[in-house]
């Protein structure tokens, strides 16, 4: 396992190219252990629900997870299998089902969603569901455009609240399904994210497929109106102003594949909108969980998110092809300033480094459910009684 944590060099280094090194993140990387030693603990120790409520602003990154990625602690690995299930939850409620009325939609309503993707004891309440629209036209049979259901937003119940030490605002986006979204992630061009009117920042740009799909706007969607970008910066203000007096609050984006790429520029687009901030001048944190993840923006986007105070935990798989795109030969590894800094793609935020393949099954290396099962699986030896190891080629 490795992981990546995103460090400053020494100042020492001077001109462009050196200072584009500088931001460049620090891999630490150890020796292969057995699983035990970093998946999460299926006997947790009575002390850890309380350390979550004292320790939270750690678990969600305040201090780059330092220290608690390499060995992974049992508290963040907790938390990651918990925003990933939440995640799944998703994809368990997406409605493939093309004689289905909700086709495309999600399967049940927000007040028992939860509890019917098989999560009763989820500790959240959905407040919404956020549609999006692939900006591309189509002909089938099912029609050309329109709008798909992406996730929800939620927020923790009052219970669930005092054990997580906070109020804490949840978005949660599925990854890819449908052909359109298929092209959407395609659609590999750099272009200006220009999210602020008040401040464009030409040079913080990011991939054009997941923009259109977070910005395009389908009129004739029966469910919500407005883009995807558009209902959720409504419903975070609107959430973030009715627990405004409350002593801790936070924000949580989640996503796998596409998703978290949404996730990534919902945290961006709310930090640079000052969305949370509250009108007492309180800073309310904003972490992104991205399960498989690709990349999103260039150095300039990389580089604002992290002036921004968006903290991106990146949790991959190092066989899965998705985690390496877009930018497969223009990325943060290239030593070319002139190039770099307008037109190569960067990751945002600190990786957690996972190996597994499934030979009888390659799809796996980019399963949602093969990283939560990795993840929460304790014992090696069990797993290798298979027919296959998962965890090594």
């Amino acid at each position: 396992m490795s992981a990546g944590i995103a460090l400053p060099y020494p100042s020492f280094f001077s001109g462009r190219s050196r200072a584009l090194r500088r931001t460049r993140p620090l891999i630490v990387t150890c020796a292969a252990r057995s699983h035990e030693a970093i998946a999460t603990d299926p006997n947790p120790s009575p002390s850890l629900p309380l350390e979550v409520a004292t320790r939270w602003r750690d678990i969600q990154g305040r201090n780059n997870w330092e220290h608690l990625i390499q060995p992974l602690h049992p508290l963040l690995g907790r938390e990651i299998v918990r925003y990933a299930e939440l995640v799944n939850a998703c994809y368990k409620a997406f409605d493939l089902d093309p004689t289905s009325k909700r086709y495309l939609n999600c399967k049940h309503g927000k007040s028992t969603m939860l509890c019917d993707v098989g999560m009763p004891s989820a500790g959240y309440k959905i407040t919404k569901y956020i549609y999006a629209t692939p900006d591309i036209t189509i002909p089938s049979q099912f029609g050309t455009r329109g709008s798909r259901w992406i996730g929800y937003v939620a927020v923790s119940a009052d219970d669930a609240s005092s054990r997580l030490g906070r109020r804490d605002i949840l978005v949660s986006f599925r990854g890819t399904v449908t052909n359109m979204e298929w092209i959407t992630n395609l659609m590999s061009c750099l272009t200006p994210a220009r999210l602020d009117p008040h401040n464009p920042r030409p040079d913080v740009k990011v991939e054009s497929g997941f923009l259109s799909l977070y910005t395009s706007d389908d009129s004739t969607c029966r469910f919500n109106s407005g883009s995807c970008r558009q209902q959720l910066l409504s419903e975070i203000s609107r959430i973030v102003s009715k627990y405004k007096d409350e002593k801790e609050v936070s924000i949580t984006l989640a996503g796998h594949s596409m998703g978290s790429s949404l996730a990534l520029l919902l945290g961006y687009d709310i930090a640079e909108l000052g969305l949370n901030n509250t009108k007492s001048g309180r800073e309310v944190p904003i972490t992104v969980y991205s399960y498989g993840g690709p990349r999103v923006g260039n150095w300039g986007f990389r580089t604002r998110c992290e002036e921004l105070g968006v903290k991106v935990l990146r949790v991959v798989n190092v066989n899965d092809p998705v985690t390496k795109m877009p930018g497969v030969f223009f990325n943060e590894k290239l030593e070319l300033p002139w190039i770099s800094s307008c037109s190569c793609y960067a990751h945002v935020g600190v990786e957690l480094a996972l190996d597994f393949f499934k030979m009888k099954n390659p799809a796996c290396v980019h399963d949602l459910n093969a990283y939560i099962g990795w993840l929460k699986c304790a014992n090696r030896k069990k797993a290798k009684k298979q027919s296959v190891d998962i965890f090594c080629k």
